[in-house]
């Protein structure tokens, strides 16, 4: 394996990129009309949208940065940015993409500093904080027009969707519902299949530390919460913008419900109520809202050019920044063998003693 490594690993590389192409040539219909709509444009808008969704991306990394720093890690937050866009473009173009960017992301926080337990407990944060405020975005959308959301059938599934993720969300802050859950699970697996085997305490016992490496106090919720909030809602902004770009009014009346459902649709694939993917659950619920059929069509088009296609460019760009700079030796190549930041503290947040002797961290300072 050693020996032929190099090149199983540059055969693998192609693979994936022939993959990201077969992914992306499936999106590639989405092009065909978009000639016809930059004859009209009113590019201050358009300019003002990228600018909207460049801020959102932002406020991810944002809350990236405030879960890690919760446990003791000042991230750089340059770098984070540039991971937060190549994970994002990870995503858009591999299948198992959301899987991908998860692995992808947890080895760049190796690399900034952090242990396993806390990139692990930092990568599920993400993602816990990233569905519950898109769940709070969907609602507050579903309060606003509560009306058509229930013509549409759209009121069960969100209720639904928000009460699930809050649910997680508050087994991911607090420790005994999680405990209790865990242990429900791990001794139905072993009395329905055995595994896993020998200990059932002790393979709770490390799970609960994997998973509770970190607490997060109310004033850290409340913070990571409002940065996922406000990271949709710019992602919104720049939708939003798009219809003013085609010369067209914002259908207020029904735009931040239909956003919401329609993100839903991307993130929560078994939710009920029957949403479709993402560009048909906006169009459909928007027009159904009295918005008209080519304006939203376009603002549509518009909207995808910018939050899929244009992060796409950047995520890739700055996915092979990031690797020149491993290669270059800034980061560690391997990333599970990063040392620790010596910054970091103890898991519930507090300084480092004084008297613990520091390690040497391969990531630089921010």
């Amino acid at each position: 394996m050693r020996r032929y490594w190099p090149v199983l690993r540059f055969l693998v590389g192609i693979g994936a990129v022939a993959l990201a192409l077969w992914v992306l040539d499936s999106h590639t219909d989405e092009l065909s009309g978009f000639s016809g709509v930059l004859e009209h444009l009113n590019w201050f808008w358009v300019l003002t949208a990228i600018a909207a969704e460049m801020i959102s991306f932002i406020c991810f990394a944002g809350m990236q940065y405030a879960l890690l720093k919760r446990g003791g890690l000042q991230a750089p937050k340059g770098s984070l940015l540039k991971v937060t866009f190549a994970a994002q473009a990870l995503t858009s173009s591999l299948p198992a993409g959301v899987a991908v960017a998860a692995v992808y992301g947890f080895r760049w926080f190796r690399r900034f500093g952090a242990d396993s337990a806390l990139a692990a407990w930092a990568t599920a944060g993400t993602v816990v904080a990233s569905t519950v405020s898109l769940a709070l975005v969907a609602t507050l959308g579903l309060s606003l027009a509560a009306g058509e959301g229930a013509s549409l059938d759209l009121i069960p599934a969100i209720i639904g969707v928000l009460l699930v993720t809050v649910a997680v969300g508050a087994l991911f802050v607090y420790e005994k519902p999680m405990l209790f859950v865990l242990s429900s699970i791990v001794r139905a697996s072993h009395a329905l299949v055995g595994r896993p085997k020998a200990n059932v305490a002790a393979h709770i016992d490390r799970l609960m530390v994997s998973v509770t490496s970190v607490r997060l106090g109310w004033r850290e919720v409340i913070v990571v919460v409002l940065l996922g909030t406000a990271n949709w809602l710019f992602d919104c902004a720049c939708f939003a913008m798009m219809f003013l770009a085609v010369h067209s009014s914002i259908p207020w009346k029904g735009l931040l419900l239909a956003y919401g459902a329609g993100q839903l649709a991307a993130a929560l694939p078994i939710t009920p109520g029957g949403l479709g993917a993402v560009e048909g659950s906006i169009t459909i619920a928007l027009v159904a809202f009295g918005g008209a059929r080519t304006t939203t069509v376009d603002a549509v088009l518009l909207y995808r050019m910018v939050s899929f296609w244009l992060v796409l460019v950047i995520g890739w760009v700055l996915c092979g920044e990031l690797a020149l700079e491993v290669r270059k030796g800034r980061w560690s190549r391997q990333a599970l063998a990063a040392g620790i930041d010596a910054r970091m503290g103890s898991r519930d947040g507090s300084e480092p003693s004084p008297a613990a002797s520091p390690r040497r961290s391969t990531a630089p300072a921010p």
